[in-house]
């Protein structure tokens, strides 16, 4: 398994297999991975990962499976067969404890298998009007979630930030926790509700920093990464 550089995952989230394909080889060097997720797999599937996997970055496949146990695992077996195999692939925490288990059957140890607790787009609000408890605010439903994964096997979470601190006293430090909704300061906040600059994630304890358009929408690609890499780096001896 590859192993990543830095923290900074870069979101390819395009469907076209040579822009991806050029970007990931570009930020060779800069960035830890880079993240291909349903618009671009949905695409180009096995032959558009195999594109990407050319440039030598760990890629983490970021497909969020989420169904009974038996077909999450027969899935993730699917997706073992890549080669090489993802860095990090991920289920929904909310499939609950069966499905993680097959999951991390399937998985076997050739990727990190994480688990989405509250997708960053969420807020308090949007949960209760989906039905979860409603004396249970998003932290607390990342926490319990990333409890049940730790539980389950499962190597870590995506959690928003806010969550980092919380789901590290509770599951450990060695807990991995892979956060999106990265926003470095001066940038737009767009689709995402709960954010952080790339600084203050990792300083609270951020293994993986998903960051999408502030690198690749950028004028230069590469030089967004190595701004957000110097950034990182100051103060760190």
């Amino acid at each position: 398994m590859l192993q990543p550089i830095n923290p900074i995952c870069v979101a390819l989230d395009t469907p076209d297999i040579a822009q991806a394909s050029q970007l990931a080889k570009a930020l060779r060097g800069h960035v830890g991975l880079v993240k291909i997720g349903m618009e671009f797999y949905y695409a180009n599937g096995a032959a558009g990962y195999q594109a990407v996997a050319e440039a030598q970055v760990p890629i983490f496949l970021d497909l969020k499976l989420h169904d009974i146990p038996n077909t999450v695992g027969e899935g993730l077996q699917s997706l073992m067969k890549l080669a090489p195999p993802p860095a990090i692939v991920n289920v929904h925490a909310t499939g609950g404890a069966a499905m993680m288990e097959a999951a991390v059957s399937a998985v076997a140890g050739r990727s990190r298998l994480i688990a989405v607790t509250i997708l960053t787009s969420l807020s308090d609000t949007d949960l209760s009007a989906a039905g979860f408890v409603s004396d249970r605010n998003t932290a607390q439903h990342a926490v319990k979630l990333a409890k049940l994964a730790r539980e389950c096997g499962v190597d870590g979470v995506v959690c928003s930030a806010h969550e980092i601190a919380a789901i590290k006293q509770a599951c450990g430090t060695d807990f991995l926790t892979v956060v999106p909704g990265i926003r470095p300061g001066g940038t737009s906040v767009q689709d995402q509700k709960r954010i952080a600059t790339p600084r203050a994630a990792c300083d609270a304890g951020a293994d993986v920093l998903v960051i999408g358009r502030p690198i690749t929408r950028a004028k230069d690609p590469v030089l967004a990464a190595r701004a957000i890499a110097d950034e990182l780096c100051e103060g760190v001896s």
